[in-house]
């Protein structure tokens, strides 16, 4: 089988390494021309994928069974303008392909806070210009009918390069450390992406969230510790929150997350 991954950064290179690990052919893009040599020697077919361009050129990326779109849409940048635009050019360039299987990694962002949990069943209300974009890119894919795409909404990400305790660390009077955290370690987003390609679970909407909530003060006073770094402070109070929760990974994927709890008691 091969798989093609559209933006192979934090998150979409380590896919790719998992997937070239289990057999996989993997095509990875960058629009980077000296990003090139680090995917080949990640075991990738490398491609040139510019989708501010009119036309995408090199088709023969999304020569594919499987591709996943990996790329975000930058609106604190400014860019998120830009997004929606470029997804429509690699909507033609999969329907030029025939891809027939996509994977959009969203965000759990397109929910807002509006104090509640929140699965899959609840349709989105976002109110920030990153949930907005987004949000309008999964309505774009999810009115195609002549392929299927599975939406996966990813919570906060961490993992390797991405240590929780920096994000925070030293700072004081932050506001709503009471809230639940939503959070996701790199290794399950891999994790359920493999578990959508390998049960052909396409066509549908997934969240992805660990299920332990902790508040915000409790999880990232830890995370400063664990990394020895000076502690955050934060004001108890519970303003604005959401709980994330997913109907799909337990009851029906079956995946059982690596990472089910932050920092359990040794």
């Amino acid at each position: 089988m091969t798989v093609s991954i559209l933006g192979c950064g934090w998150y979409g290179l380590a896919l790719a390494k998992a997937l070239v690990a289990d057999g996989f052919t993997v095509k990875g893009s960058t629009t980077s021309p000296d990003k090139l040599p680090l995917l080949q020697e990640a075991g990738l077919i490398p491609f040139i994928v510019d989708l501010s361009a009119d036309t995408v050129a090199n088709s023969g990326f999304f020569t594919c069974d499987v591709l996943v779109i990996a790329i975000p849409p930058k609106a604190r940048s400014g860019a998120g303008a830009e997004y929606v635009p470029k997804l429509e050019r690699a909507i033609e360039a999969i329907h030029h392909a025939g891809v027939q299987k996509v994977i959009l990694i969203s965000s759990t962002g397109v929910y807002a806070d509006l104090n509640q949990e929140v699965t899959e069943l609840d349709t989105p209300n976002p109110n920030t210009p990153a949930g907005e974009v987004l949000f309008e890119a999964e309505e774009l894919f999810r009115k195609q009918t002549a392929f299927k795409t599975t939406i996966l909404r990813f919570a906060g990400l961490i993992g390797p390069g991405r240590d929780p305790g920096r994000f925070f660390a030293g700072k004081k009077n932050i506001p709503n450390g009471l809230a639940p955290v939503n959070l996701i370690q790199r290794t399950d987003c891999i994790g359920i992406t493999k578990a959508i390609v390998a049960q052909n679970f396409f066509g549908h909407t997934v969240n992805a969230c660990v299920t332990h909530h902790p508040t915000k003060m409790w999880f990232y006073t830890k995370a400063a510790a664990e990394s020895g770094l000076p502690l955050p402070e934060f004001i108890p109070e519970l303003k604005e929150w959401k709980t994330i929760s997913s109907k799909v990974t337990g009851d029906t994927l079956q995946y059982s997350y690596v990472v089910k709890e932050w920092y359990p008691a040794v």
